[in-house]
């Protein structure tokens, strides 16, 4: 691969994960802000409408955010990726277009209505906008995915005059590869915010300040968080599956596997030299039929070597190098896997450590460090899961369809490349310091004071009801 195609695909990597650091945290506190929010509709207590608005700020700002890092990847797609973005377009067109006419419409469109309505709108309507940018980020979620599960696995398509054109579009939007990702995504966008939640609720029992408020909020997001991360490793488990099916290769990869095996040991702790072959590690600790359970429900089940699918690719594609880098790919699965094991620990040890009630959890140093620690985790588990999945196709772009160094754009030079990451660089470098001050900024101001009494109906003047 030449120089240029190496600085584009940095440049992409550095732009992608950067963004999708504040994907996550903005898709699972729509839904945490949404759920406590209904909480005060129901109940009428305060502290919810107080945690609402709150958590609200945080949400508000990692959106804006969100926004504004994610509008660079389409325009890398045209500027550096030109041959690519002909190859796929007949294809991304249909998800895309509806990810940003109606999913990124609902989002804005309705987050405004939420943000400036609270005194103008009553309050079952207003309850409902934030539902619809809850709606609006989801669905955003699921078109973006649509169509980095294609990549992964095309279908629903026929290629015609050297690109790939839309065959079938519920092909695109529904294959099983496609609904793993976003239920696995967003599952882990609500444990990423849960534990944002967890962390600054016990920055504020630590204090002793707003007990009440953080004890409720607490006490929901561990609940939330176990049962997302429940749902993180049961999704996950079947899409290892899926992966083992329509991505041989990089299911090898991500357990080091140069020869195919039946049944196959799950590889729980291996060092390198990765890439040496036939001795694939000095050190490997392994677990008896663990990969051949994982990824086909069978206890001797066959799971296909790197060599193997090697020598399929070579007689499909011609001569070629399939291999990803399989140290990078092995670790990266690793880090995410064991990230979701831990944090479930977390939340049912710290469940059962707050008796259920969050009390126990009041001015908990040991409490407060934890939450701190594990609010880092999701961040390095959420950036590894794309790492495996994009360096785990590789050398491909689109897998079988196009490899990844005959998607550059030819007019694109070096020297290009090298200014624009240049400057990426330095501008979400700003952007990084600006989001940390904003956010610490917001968590140390706390919530707004109490008012005496309020209800549903005080919040809004008399005239809306």
């Amino acid at each position: 691969m030449g120089a240029t195609a190496a600085l584009d695909r940095w440049q992409f990597a550095v732009t992608i994960v950067y963004h999708f650091l504040f994907v996550p945290v903005t898709i699972g506190l729509a839904w945490f802000v949404a759920g406590m929010q209904t909480a005060w509709h129901r109940t009428g207590k305060e502290h919810y409408l107080r945690m609402t608005r709150f958590f609200g700020k945080l949400f508000l700002i990692n959106f804006a955010l969100g926004v504004v890092t994610g509008i660079v990847q389409e325009f890398q797609f045209g500027m550096n990726w030109s041959v690519y973005s002909r190859f796929v377009g007949s294809v991304f067109g249909a998800p895309l277009a509806i990810e940003g006419v109606v999913a990124f419409f609902l989002e804005s469109t309705f987050l405004g209505l939420w943000l400036f309505g609270w005194d103008r709108l009553r309050p079952r309507v207003h309850l409902a906008m934030i539902w619809m940018v809850v709606a609006g980020t989801t669905s955003s979620a699921y078109f973006i995915l649509a169509a980095n599960s294609w990549m992964q696995h095309p279908v629903g398509h026929v290629l015609k005059d050297g690109r790939a054109e839309m065959d079938s579009l519920g092909d695109v939007l529904l294959q099983p590869l496609q609904l793993t990702h976003f239920f696995h995504t967003i599952a882990a966008s609500l444990v990423t915010a849960g534990l944002l939640v967890i962390a600054v609720s016990a920055y504020w029992l630590r204090k002793g300040e707003n007990v009440v408020l953080f004890r409720a909020a607490v006490r929901g997001a561990l609940w939330v968080t176990v049962a997302a991360a429940v749902v993180v490793i049961g999704v996950g488990h079947y899409q290892a599956q899926i992966i083992a099916r329509v991505q041989p290769m990089k299911m090898a990869a991500a357990e080091a596997l140069y020869e195919t095996k039946s049944p196959a040991p799950l590889s729980l702790l291996a060092i390198g030299p990765w890439e040496k072959h036939p001795e694939r590690t000095d050190v490997d600790i392994v677990l008896p039929h663990g990969l051949s359970l994982l990824a086909t429900n069978s206890w001797n089940g066959e799971i296909r070597g790197i060599d193997d699918v090697q020598r399929e690719y070579e007689r499909r594609y011609g001569p070629g190098g399939y291999t990803p880098i399989v140290g990078s790919v092995y670790w990266s699965w690793r880090v995410m896997v064991t990230i979701g094991f831990l944090a479930l620990l977390y939340g049912l040890v710290w469940l059962w450590l707050g008796r259920w009630r969050g009390r126990g959890l009041d001015r908990s140093r040991w409490f407060a460090w934890s939450a701190y620690l594990f609010l880092l985790l999701p961040f390095l588990a959420n950036t590894a899961g794309w790492l495996f999945t994009e360096m785990g196709r590789q050398p491909w772009i689109v897998q079988g369809l196009l490899r990844t160094h005959d998607g550059i754009s030819p007019l694109v030079g070096t020297g290009e490349v090298i200014a624009t990451l240049s400057g990426f660089a330095v501008v979400y470098g700003i952007l990084a310091v600006v989001e940390g001050w904003l956010m610490l900024r917001a968590v140390r101001t706390g919530p707004e004071r109490p008012a005496p009494e309020i209800t549903r109906e005080d919040a809004l003047p008399p005239m809306l009801y």
